[in-house]
């Protein structure tokens, strides 16, 4: 192999060039991963080789130990510990280091990134100790190019999320600071190296907390990325207050001093500053520090924060008016930070600010530059929570005729936010808006400012969707404050959606997208009195629906697909919605209903997001329905079976495990000739390693909703499933566990519970004597439960239906011995008298401790009557 060839050929610009040169790397790392390592960086190392050839070997060497998933990332890593001798670990680790002292900044960087890929390997180990002291040597005494390369390279091994080289990394935190800070100093003339070092540092924070503790050494770091603030380099400047916005994420609590003496002062001129990457990270500092604040509600220093106020604010109030006209939907400009960290402060220091912000809002609400007029509206709507709302509903009450007259502003960006601020208003303080006073001109203004411009759409329809959401009334009322609006409304939507539900070409996805959703929510809210119109509606929706499957015909291109996948996740979500608003008055239209989805299921691409909203809408239909939804089984089944087993779109095969319990408690009895295929599945899916831990809990319940629908036919599955929850019951979490295990065994945990409550229910009648054998095994995961400090109230709810069901179904006492132990009625205890749980589960408690009692008494009388 002619590696500079193909080196290459993997930059080529044609496509089978490329693809055909990887193959040929892969295969020689596949034959000599020893060989392949050290003539790689052999030629990253050749100072004599052209700079795209070094490129290349840089990003082969990458390549080399790099991996999106997570198995195959370790099975590279152990092929480096297994597959490389120790002489060649050395001379492929030698020509890296040596690669950093590069003239060529870019096959610095790549030596820096491969040096990271090795050291994520053996730093654990402690198979690499001199590395940190090489790099801390490069810093003190190399060539600035030498100093940079190192710097990068501390950086890409502190950034990693690798949690055994994150612990590994502490104690390293000496010599980290050592290189980082000496490079951030002032005194480090060459600004490349200080922005390294600057970047390095922010990522080695998490680290060094030993150091932070030492209060000589925090000064000095302090000190050091203080003066990088005001170091003139917008990038340096930007690093630093990067590095002030993480250290007050980690290290708020020893924060007092350093904000009183420089970091208020530094910060309040950062955010003046005319680069707009500075001012940003600069107004990101206050975000953290009020997030701190909220998270710790400290009085004392919540009132400095409402000192600093007076000057904080007014300078966040300037920054709205820098919008940038051209901004996209997801682009993060000073403006957007300082409107976030305005909504911040307001729910840090709640009414504190209202003064200031009013005196800014009634100066700019008529300037003649729109960036003011936008302004204006914007903070208005940004302190819209925090403040009392008995404070905010007089100034509301005022403040509406005027924000809903701007919605006919002749500049878009300040429709915008004043439509933005309504739906501020209507989700935090509804109650200020009288539905007769106010409810039918802020419609009426935001509906036609939904029809004016597609840029407005996001906005209005977050309004109005807050609008159907506060004025829904209590669920199932005759009438709300919607009512008299909901037939102009759903008609107005209808119209906006119509106009782009015909061309794929000219579909304005936006626009459909975001109206279908003002459409779900205000079917969603609708009171009795509408429902006659969403009947009516049902028919227009799946007319619709029933038009997008010769659509199919028109695709031409990716965006096609795309624009026609959304058209019908859309229609398909309103007749969601429908259903479950109609709940049994579907009935005249399921037919209908179920014709058009198997058309969609039919014709629909892999890979493609249709099948979840479908399969959402088909289990809202066989809940409507019941034991009616039998008849459509047999068309359907197969769509749901195929799923079921699709475990390369495991969204879609977690749908289908939540579809096949609507379906069975839907059916009951009537799926029983279902459940041998679906149980087949679900069995699968959890034997199966690409199915992700997080399905088994689901997938445990799915087999509880099976037993009750089945009943006593549910005998044939018992043996293995029992065997499945006895196994599932002896996960426990390890001393280090991460949180996200500990809320995996809470859930299954779960899960099991209701396995054996919908088992036990379903064997009661007839054949309770089947489960005498399991007994012991649920009292003995009742116990762990019981002695568990981390529980839910779902899993405790489930514990108190397991300990009740099955003292009910043994009724003459048989199993008193297990209920008299005294943590089952300290269990009972703790769950019934948890003032922060909802009322089903006290009463779920309650009657459990009922059965308990039962369950005593019983046995009790059965021994005296023996007696």
């Amino acid at each position: 192999m002619n590696v500079n060839q193909v080196l290459e050929s993997t930059l080529s610009p044609d496509a089978s060039t490329r693809q055909n040169a990887e193959q040929q790397l892969s295969q020689a790392a596949e034959v000599d991963f020893s060989g392949y390592l050290t003539t790689l960086a052999q030629e990253l190392a050749n100072d004599h080789a052209q700079p795209h050839i070094r490129t290349a070997a840089g990003i082969a060497l990458k390549n080399a130990f790099s991996a999106r998933d997570y198995a195959r990332l370790r099975e590279l890593q152990r092929r480096w510990l297994q597959h490389v001798d120790s002489s060649a670990k050395s001379v492929v680790k030698d020509l890296a280091l040596k690669t950093l002292a590069s003239k060529d900044a870019r096959a610095g960087q790549s030596a820096g990134q491969f040096v990271a890929s090795i050291a994520a390997i053996e730093i654990p180990k402690n198979e690499w100790p001199q590395l940190m002291q090489i790099l801390v040597a490069n810093v003190g005494d190399g060539a600035d190019h030498l100093k940079q390369a190192s710097l990068a390279t501390i950086g890409y091994i502190c950034e990693t999320e690798d949690n055994e080289l994150r612990d590994s990394l502490v104690q390293h935190s000496n010599a980290i600071l050592t290189a980082v800070v000496q490079g951030a100093r002032k005194e480090e003339t060459n600004l490349d190296v200080r922005l390294a070092a600057i970047t390095a540092l922010g990522d080695s924070l998490e680290f060094v907390r030993t150091n932070f503790d030492n209060e000589g050494e925090r000064n000095y770091i302090m000190q050091v990325i203080c003066e990088a603030t005001q170091s003139g380099d917008g990038r340096i400047e930007a690093g630093a207050y990067g590095c002030l916005n993480r250290i007050m994420g980690l290290y708020y609590d020893k924060m007092k001093f350093y904000m009183e003496k420089a970091l208020f002062g530094l910060t309040v001129m950062g955010m003046k500053n005319e680069e707009e990457d500075v001012a940003k990270l600069a107004v990101e500092f206050w975000c953290t520090v009020c997030e701190e604040e909220i998270a710790i509600e400290d009085d004392n220093a919540m009132a400095r924060l409402k000192q600093k106020a007076r000057e904080v604010i007014p300078v966040l109030l300037e920054l709205l008016a820098r919008q940038d006209e051209d901004a996209g939907d997801e682009d993060y400009n000073i403006s957007r930070a300082a409107y976030q960290c305005l909504q911040l402060y307001a729910q840090t220091v709640g009414g504190d600010l209202i003064q200031n912000v009013l005196g800014f809002v009634e100066q700019n609400l008529r300037h003649a530059d729109w960036h003011w007029r936008d302004a204006a509206v914007s903070a208005f709507g940004a302190i819209m929570e925090g403040p009392d709302e008995k404070t905010l509903d007089p100034l509301i009450k005022q403040a509406l005729p005027v924000l809903i007259s701007m919605m006919d502003d002749s500049v878009v960006q300040v429709k915008d936010s004043a439509a933005y601020a309504l739906g501020r208003i209507c989700e935090n303080v509804s109650e200020a808006i009288d539905p007769v006073g106010h409810l039918p001109q802020l419609i009426s203004a935001l509906f036609a400012g939904l029809s004016s411009n597609p840029k407005m759409a996001a906005s209005c329809c977050w309004a109005l969707m807050n609008l159907a959401d506060r004025f829904a009334g209590l669920p199932g009322c005759q009438e709300n404050p919607l009512s008299i609006h909901f037939q102009d409304s759903v008609t107005h939507l209808l119209r906006v959606t119509e106009r782009q539900a015909t061309n794929l070409a000219e579909a304005d996805n936006q626009l459909r997208m975001a109206a279908y959703e003002v459409l779900n929510s205000f079917v969603t809210n609708s009171a009795n009195d509408s429902l006659h119109i969403v009947a009516k509606l049902s028919d227009i929706i799946l007319h619709r629906l029933e038009n997008t499957v010769p659509m199919q015909r028109q695709i031409v291109s990716v965006e096609d697909r795309i624009t026609l996948e959304e058209i019908q996740t859309s229609l398909t979500s309103v007749l969601l919605s429908i259903i479950q608003r109609l709940e049994g008055e579907i009935k005249p239209q399921a037919d209908r209903i179920m014709h058009v989805l198997l058309q969609i299921l039919n014709t629909v691409g892999p890979k493609s997001s249709v099948p979840d909203t479908v399969f959402a809408a088909v289990g809202a239909l066989s809940n409507a329905l019941e034991v009616d939804f039998a008849k459509y089984m047999d068309s359907f089944a197969p769509f749901l079976y195929n799923a079921l087993g699709n475990q390369d779109e495991l969204g879609l095969c977690a749908m289908a495990i939540g579809l096949v319990s609507d379906i069975t408690r839907s059916l009951g009895e009537s799926s029983q000739p279902y459940c041998d295929t679906f149980m087949n599945y679900l069995l699968s899916n959890l034997r199966s390693t690409s199915v992700s831990n997080q399905f088994k809990p689901a997938i445990l319940q799915c087999f509880g909703d099976i037993a009750q629908a089945i009943g006593p036919h549910f005998e044939t599955y018992l043996n293995v499933v029992a065997l499945v929850l006895q196994q599932a019951a002896t996960v426990t979490m390890s001393d280090n566990g991460a949180y996200e295990m500990l809320d995996y065994i809470i859930s299954l945990r779960e899960g099991i519970m209701d396995a054996w409550s919908g088992i036990i229910l379903a064997l009661k009648q007839g054949k309770a004597h089947l489960l005498t054998q399991y007994v012991e095994s649920i009292f003995k995961l009742l116990n762990i439960v019981a002695q568990d400090p981390n529980r839910s109230e779902a899993l405790l709810r489930s514990a108190m239906g397991v300990i009740g069901d099955l003292a009910d179904t043994f009724s003459r006492g048989e199993y008193a011995d297990y209920y008299r132990a005294e943590w089952v009625t300290q269990l009972i205890k703790d769950t019934r008298s948890n003032r922060d749980f909802q009322g089903r589960t006290i009463d779920t408690a309650r009657w459990a401790r009922e059965q308990v009692k039962r369950q005593i008494v019983s046995a009790q009388g059965a021994q005296m009557s023996q007696g």
